[in-house]
């Protein structure tokens, strides 16, 4: 059954017929052989996407909050302190989980729309000792890519955990746990976490998490934590041989799983990634000819999502929700932001024909508030930047 709205916020994002069909295949035990299968090949592409080689890659049911939990309560004991590196509402929500579990906590914020400022994190990091520093990789409520080149090198030489919060960029910004940043084999991402339902494509429901050697030693340092479910001891035996149980797997959304992930693999992940780089900076160049901005700067702003501030006299309630009766739903901003701006999701499985029949849908809809705007002359510009090396 083709989707019969174009779902364009910062995640769910569209899924695929082939996707679909997956979740409705006839529901295995989860003992079969064959679900062991298709569960130790999730795992393998996952392993692969993440450049966890030397660590674990865990696939649970979940959501990315669960995943932030996780990240944080199997690798810091309460009374011990983190530094959030925050660009926006979802890098705050660290500091609020962190003192739900009694976990000393400092936080950098950057300017809406802005990144952090690295001599300020310098500074920060020469004054304490933190176990970990938490980055978000894509902030949902700005649409700022974090700079990983210069944040993982600050944090490493410290001795520090590098916990990365990929919920918006897994799949289509890379994380290669693998890369030694500037060639320094010290200098390498501890954790990545993340979630199905964003570039990856699949609806809500699995939480992804990829731990560093130093990751797992920090958990295995640990005498326990407060975790039962979330404890990454209780789940290694599974992920190194899903034939074992510990909690019912979501069965039919590791089927989604498997389709979605061969899918990235047949694209290629560079492959991906480029593309999701060449769609967001065209698509942002063709809003800007309907006066809409973007919050980030070109500079900063990531392939995933983008926060667009409206043109002057577009109340923003009624642009959604004339453009959700045509069939093309975008998400509201967040804290003040809201009633300024839209957020818009460019990531997973979308493709170039989505944007030109969100950007004529648009145009209607700009029309029909008295904002002129030229369709045409939109998806020129988008097609133009897309073909531009």
């Amino acid at each position: 059954m083709p989707n019969k709205e174009l779902l364009l916020i910062p995640g769910p994002t569209p899924v695929t017929d082939e996707i679909k069909a997956a979740l409705a295949a006839e529901t295995w035990s989860h003992t079969d052989p064959r679900f062991v299968r298709v569960v130790t090949h999730s795992l393998e592409m996952t392993r692969e996407m993440l450049g966890c080689q030397e660590g674990e890659v865990f696939v649970i049911a979940g959501t990315g909050t669960l995943a932030m939990e996780m990240a944080l309560v199997n690798t810091v004991a309460p009374g011990e302190r983190i530094l959030v590196l925050s660009q926006g509402f979802f890098g705050d929500r660290f500091e609020l989980l962190a003192k739900s579990f009694g976990v000393e906590v400092d936080v950098l914020r950057s300017e809406w729309g802005q990144r952090l400022d690295v001599d300020q994190v310098r500074a920060q990091l020469a004054e304490r000792r933190y176990k970990a520093v938490t980055v978000t990789h894509v902030d949902t409520s700005t649409g700022v890519e974090a700079d990983l080149e210069a944040l993982v090198p600050l944090v490493k030489e410290t001795g520090a955990l590098f916990i990365l919060d990929g919920v918006c960029a897994t799949a289509a910004v890379e994380e290669d746990m693998s890369k030694a940043y500037q060639g320094n084999p010290a200098y390498k991402i501890d954790i990545v976490l993340s979630g199905s339902q964003k570039a990856i494509g699949v609806p809500p429901g699995l939480l992804l998490l990829g731990f560093s050697k130093q990751a797992l030693a920090a958990r295995e340092a640990m005498e326990r934590i407060p975790a039962y479910y979330g404890d990454i001891k209780n789940w290694l035996p599974i992920m190194q041989n899903p034939g074992k149980y510990f909690a019912t797997p979501a069965v039919n959304m590791f089927y989604a799983y498997e389709v979605a992930m061969q899918t990235v693999m047949n694209e290629g992940l560079a492959n991906r990634y480029r593309r999701h780089r060449v769609i967001a900076r065209a698509l942002r160049a063709a809003l800007a000819t309907y006066g809409m901005r973007a919050l980030a700067a070109e500079d900063v702003a990531a392939p995933t999502l983008s926060c667009v501030l409206y043109p002057e006299g577009i109340d923003d309630a009624a642009f959604r929700k004339a453009l959700a009766a045509k069939g093309v739903v975008v998400a509201g901003a967040l804290a003040g932001l809201a009633g300024k701006a839209f957020r818009i999701g460019h990531m997973g499985n979308t493709t170039l024909a989505d944007f030109r029949l969100a950007l004529t849908t648009m145009a209607e809809v700009l029309n029909d508030l008295g904002h002129s705007v030229d369709a045409e002359q939109a998806i020129s510009v988008l097609d133009r930047v897309c073909q531009e090396k």
